[in-house]
């Protein structure tokens, strides 16, 4: 079943691509959430100071600093993201300087990575560049716990005068 048949835009996509890995992560996303509308883009002239919060995909072409949540996203060729990503599914062709925290991770071979990246699954393309930490974890996405460290009430220090 094809759920883009209605549209002419992504029947284009797909016929013109050489390579359908290209256009694959949106649609594939935009499958498995079962919406074709809940893909969002930013496009390369577009700057964006804060966060990009969406349950669908994301694709960003342009310049975002801040935090992004979402679902699945692509950062694209010429884009750059500086802040703190979180999602499920990630593929970056682009730079993006900060900290990852994704479930799958891709970083094909023009991607440039400077930060950490806390995934379950990663994979690097030839080609790419990463530099900082990666850390496999079984949630990566979710919130650290903050544990409070149990601090010993202090006590009136009282001096006793004895005559």
């Amino acid at each position: 079943m094809n759920i883009f048949a209605g549209s002419p835009r992504a029947t284009t996509q797909a016929s013109n691509t050489p390579s359908a890995s290209r256009t694959a992560p949106s649609m594939a996303a935009s499958e498995s959430t079962g919406n074709p509308e809940a893909v969002s883009s930013i496009g390369a002239d577009v700057k964006i100071v804060g966060q990009v919060i969406s349950e669908g995909v994301v694709n960003i072409f342009g310049h975002v600093e801040g935090e992004l949540r979402a679902s699945s996203a692509l950062i694209g060729d010429a884009a750059h993201f500086e802040g703190e990503i979180y999602t499920q599914d990630l593929v970056i062709r682009g730079h993006v300087k900060g900290t990852i925290h994704a479930t799958r991770v891709k970083l094909e071979g023009s991607a440039v990575v400077q930060g950490d990246i806390f995934h379950r699954s990663l994979a690097i393309e030839e080609n790419a560049r990463f530099e900082g930490q990666s850390r496999r974890q079984e949630n990566p996405t979710e919130a650290p716990s903050i544990v409070e460290k149990e601090v010993p009430e202090l006590q009136p220090h009282t001096e006793s005068t004895e005559a």
